[in-house]
């Protein structure tokens, strides 16, 4: 054989093995139960919601928290939110405004409607006690597969597996599968070894905390910290040298640009103008500055100050606007292409309050309730996303 073929030959992966006998498994998902719970008794890290007695409604705001949002903001924004939102009957009654504002810079606001969807769910369902079994968990407005698992287990002990991207790549490096995270097959497989692993665990509840807490600080995405874990000898992907291929990395589809151009408004007493976005889409009935929105090119100066009204009698030098700031936001979907203006002049508050998406309209963005001056007091008690919470309160 000549020495490139000999390189292929030695480069080559081994072939997948096959499933162990079912005798064979049972024995390895009690080693690998038992040296994940030792390993997390030792290197849990200290969370505010990690507490002696758990609570299952203060696990459900946690574990709704965490969803896409990393531990350690989750970590700063926790203890307020629970202050202000104790039990399901509190938040029921405060309302989703208020649930929003409470959420303002975590992003993803969804989570935060259905969270207060769930609170009245559980007042009118459960005379205000959270669920705590998975079952009628996930029952509740927003409550998935994984988010009634972690709640059942965590605060209630009930032996329910959960599935997230750390767990399904821990899984899938353990059974060295090079598929990707959210293929129905990498899914499948990964709830199948969650739950047969959760049930030789001695307390589920820590069990699926250590899955979780052993892929976000140990078998991390990139650069996986083999040696520092405690289900190395288990681990089909550490063996073969695979930890870079598994899982596959995913296919990510392109952010497409869209143009936002805001403009901050002040009258003579220090008061801000805002309208209140639609119930649907981006930001979902959130405040923000008056902005006009284009899927194609960026609304010029003239075009934004006729969109406003601020024409003939609109004040003086109201029809000159002049660029402030320029950032760009990547959500999901979209790359959200700011630009912020500010007026030459002064404005007359009814020109702009009766302008198209104004008082009694439908909102530049079609939302409700149309325009409003609002001090800055009663600007930080609005539900802002954060890009606008920048613009208006500058953090």
């Amino acid at each position: 054989m000549s020495a490139a073929g000999t390189k292929r030959a030695r480069s080559r992966k081994p072939p997948h093995p096959g499933p162990l006998p079912s005798g064979e498994r049972e024995k390895t998902d009690r080693a690998i139960a038992r040296a994940l719970e030792r390993w997390y008794a030792a290197n849990a890290r200290a969370l505010p919601w990690r507490e002696p007695v758990r609570d299952p409604w203060r696990a459900l705001i946690s574990e709704i928290m965490l969803q896409q949002t990393q531990a350690s903001r989750v970590a700063e924004r926790y203890p307020a939110f629970v202050r202000a939102f104790p039990t399901p009957a509190v938040m029921a009654r405060a309302g989703e405004q208020r649930v929003l504002a409470a959420w303002s810079g975590m992003g993803y606001y969804r989570r935060a409607r259905h969270l207060h969807a769930a609170a009245c769910a559980i007042v009118e369902r459960h005379n205000g006690a959270a669920p705590r079994d998975a079952e009628r968990l996930r029952a509740l407005p927003g409550v998935g597969r994984y988010t009634a698992g972690a709640v059942a287990s965590i605060a209630c002990g009930q032996r329910t597996p959960i599935v997230d991207a750390n767990v399904a790549r821990v899984v899938l490096r353990l059974e060295g599968r090079p598929l990707r995270v959210r293929d129905a097959e990498a899914q499948t497989l990964a709830w199948e070894r969650a739950e047969a692993m959760v049930n030789a665990a001695s307390d589920p509840g820590a069990f699926n905390e250590a899955l979780m807490e052993l892929g976000a600080l140990v078998c991390t995405p990139r650069a996986p910290r083999c040696a520092d874990c405690p289900l190395n000898k288990h681990c089909r992907a550490a063996a073969e040298g695979a930890q870079a291929d598994i899982p596959a990395p995913a296919e990510r589809a392109a952010r497409r640009d869209v143009h936002h151009a805001a403009v901050l408004l002040r009258d003579d007493r220090g008061r801000v103008l805002v309208e209140r976005r639609p119930d649907a889409g981006l930001w979902a009935g959130m405040w923000q500055a008056p902005t006009l929105e284009d899927d194609h090119r960026p609304p010029g100066a003239r075009r934004l100050a006729t969109w406003l009204g601020m024409g003939p009698g609109a004040g003086p030098g109201a029809g000159r606007l002049r660029l402030h700031d320029r950032f760009d936001v990547a959500t999901t979907h979209r790359n959200v292409r700011f630009s912020v203006w500010t007026p030459t002049g002064t404005i007359a508050a009814a020109a702009v309050l009766t302008a198209p998406g104004g008082a009694g309209g439908s909102g530049a963005s079609g939302g409700p309730g149309g325009r409003h001056w609002k001090s800055p007091a009663q600007l930080r008690r609005l539900a802002l996303a954060t890009p606008h919470r920048r613009m208006l309160l500058g953090g």
